[in-house]
């Protein structure tokens, strides 16, 4: 009898560890199977995601909601809604590539834009530096994207990667 216990609480475990969707698609977070692209309204995102970070108002007139869930959490999501308060797309920003667009000379702006809201920011005054990072799952453990900037201009001068796991 006490194997039946274990066998049905295992299968509880790996079904909430590995949960699909209604598509067989394993989830990503929890809610996004109930949001339709072009149908699902900006209300509705907000009563599954709830209140963003941050949001961008475009000069089309659309909305980029951005939903970081770090400061442990490995995703970062924007929803983007249409002029007409629909949901025209959702997606990840913490992305290899993403990270790869991060180029030399661009602005603190344009990364917040580009990544979202980082997991930690670090001075480095003896090195001029700031350093920005953001916690991703890479295919096997999670690892942390650092973008590093020029303290008196703001700039990136570089960017790296290290393991998540010694931090």
């Amino acid at each position: 009898m006490m194997q039946w216990g274990l066998v049905i609480g295992l299968g509880l475990l790996a079904a909430v560890l590995f949960a699909c969707d209604r598509h067989g698609r394993p989830v990503e977070e929890f809610g996004l199977d109930k949001l339709s692209k072009g149908i699902s309204t900006e209300g509705e995102v907000l009563a599954i995601m709830g209140q963003p970070e941050t949001v961008w108002e475009e000069e089309d007139g659309t909305r980029a909601l951005q939903y970081p869930k770090g400061p442990e959490g490995v995703r970062t999501w924007e929803f983007t809604i249409d002029k007409s308060g629909k949901l025209k797309d959702y997606r990840q920003l913490l992305t290899p590539e993403n990270f790869s667009r991060v180029t030399q000379g661009m602005s603190k702006d344009e990364i917040r834009r580009l990544l979202g809201r980082p997991r930690s920011v670090v001075q480095f005054k003896l090195k001029n530096e700031e350093v920005w990072d953001w916690r991703y799952q890479d295919v096997t453990a999670p690892r942390l994207f650092n973008v590093h900037f020029d303290m008196g201009s703001g700039k990136v001068t570089r960017t790296s990667s290290s393991d998540a796991l010694n931090y």
